[in-house]
């Protein structure tokens, strides 16, 4: 049977060439062997079964409010005077969590007075301190 003759020409190809596909089966073959180790790189660990609920703790909210006059109020309820304002501070910073302390100052107060409620919370330690203001029309 020669190469390239007419006789070869007019035959029918009857059978099919496994070669070719031996060759990429083998080359995925190799290829699985390689990456399956690679993506399983953990540790197999037999955890135990437990039930948890994520603690959800709320810190609360303290507000203190200084009048046009220079008066503090802790929560609505006034307060006589500042060694009262520095020791409920310092209850409220012993907490934990601690709460939210929201200083709402008064528009015509001093800015003395609010500078001194601030300044008497940081001295006691509290650390979530902010200032609470009415939007613009």
């Amino acid at each position: 049977m020669a190469f390239g003759t007419q006789e070869d020409s007019d035959e029918v190809m009857n059978e099919i060439n496994m070669t070719p596909l031996v060759d990429v089966m083998l080359v995925l073959l190799i290829i699985f062997i390689i990456t399956v180790p690679v993506m399983k790189h953990a540790v197999n660990v037999d955890l135990p079964r437990a039930t948890n609920k994520p603690e959800d703790v709320k810190p609360e909210t303290v507000r203190l409010s200084v009048a046009a006059d220079g008066t503090y109020y802790w929560n609505e309820t006034r307060i006589d005077s500042d060694a009262q304002l520095e020791t409920l501070l310092r209850a409220e910073a012993a907490k934990n969590p601690q709460p939210d302390l929201h200083i709402r100052g008064d528009k015509e107060v001093r800015y003395e007075r609010v500078a001194q409620a601030m300044s008497a919370a940081q001295m006691a330690g509290l650390r979530k301190i902010g200032f609470v203001t009415d939007p613009q029309k």
